[in-house]
């Protein structure tokens, strides 16, 4: 399996562990961390753990840009560089012992027209050599929401399968391109049919929309509950326990890993993802989960007629 991902902001992600959040205090790290970040870059790093080919396709620039080429180097991952003008964006997480997680994301460096142009352009180069296309996360500055409806249609014409994770308006447009595989949260979810969801029958019934929209088949993360995936082949609801929640970030990335790297489609590609995920939240940091910390016996798959359609979700999505 070769996975190609794509990931049009990335960051340089430092992590702190502290023994509680207080505003206006003092706080003394017990851990840290610094990993490349970034939606499509967190796909290449769990990919490339599970020991399948990578390629991480994304703009760099300045200091940050280049220790996130050194980072993913040295977890052998092989990064096709976009050089740009600005410099690529730090993010910070405040991670407690409890697992509640606070975030600083950065906006990033504002895009050109011909740096754009210059990304779209790298990703069709390479396209031919993929098994799938992953792109993933939000669009930086100087990007339209079109931009990821252009490169859905370059790679389908280049005849490669493309996995999408993003949202708003950048989702809604690249769905008339008919993404393959679209990979919306709970709230995600909700956003693009426009209404709350409170029931995994009501996460079935917004997956079904999407796909009417455009999308070949929808994988929905649902939390602590589980994942969908909701296919024309049939609905498959998936959940696994997790003993303790060290982090949750990057998880949805280890999960459309586990996805594509079990061939992208049907159940057993839906358990790995389950199973990536709940390794994943498990770990520090954004660390994405190697073959020793899955627990595949752990994942309970369900289909169709047996999907727990009145379980009323943990979190509800609006």
């Amino acid at each position: 399996m070769n996975i190609l991902t794509v990931t049009p902001n990335p960051s340089l992600d430092r992590t702190y562990e502290v023994p509680g959040l207080a505003r206006g205090e003092v706080l003394r790290a017990t851990g840290e961390r610094v990993d490349p970040g970034g939606k499509g870059v967190n796909v290449s790093r769990a990919v490339a753990a599970a020991g399948h080919r990578t390629l991480a396709v994304l703009p760099l620039g300045g200091a940050p840009g280049a220790l996130v080429a050194e980072l993913l180097g040295a977890e052998g991952i092989e990064v096709a560089p976009v050089p740009v003008a600005g410099h690529t964006r730090s993010n910070i997480s405040v991670a407690e012992p409890d697992g509640t997680l606070t975030k600083i994301n950065a906006p990033g460096p504002r895009l050109t027209a011909a740096e754009s142009e210059l990304l779209l352009d790298t990703v069709r180069k390479h396209s031919g050599r993929a098994d799938w296309i992953a792109c993933c996360g939000s669009l930086p500055r100087g990007l339209a929401p079109q931009w990821y409806a252009d490169l859905v249609a370059r790679a389908h014409a280049a005849g490669a399968k493309v996995a999408l994770d993003t949202s708003g308006p950048s989702l809604i447009a690249a769905l008339r391109e008919r993404p393959d595989v679209v990979k919306p949260n709970a709230e995600e979810l909700a956003q693009a049919v426009g209404r709350p969801l409170a029931t995994v029958g009501d996460a079935v019934k917004a997956a079904e929309e999407v796909r009417e929209m455009g999308a070949g088949a929808v994988l929905a993360s649902l939390g602590a509950d589980g994942q969908l995936l909701v296919t024309a082949s049939g609905t498959y609801f998936a959940s696994a326990p997790v003993a303790t929640v060290r982090s949750n970030v990057g998880a949805g990335d280890a999960s459309l890993a586990g996805f594509l790297a079990a061939g992208g489609e049907g159940p057993r590609a839906l358990a790995a993802a389950v199973a990536h995920g709940a390794a994943a939240v498990q770990l520090p940091g954004s660390v994405m989960p190697a073959p020793g910390d899955l627990d595949p016996a752990a994942v309970t798959v369900t289909v169709t007629d047996a999907v727990p359609l009145d379980r009323r979700l943990t979190e509800p999505a609006s």
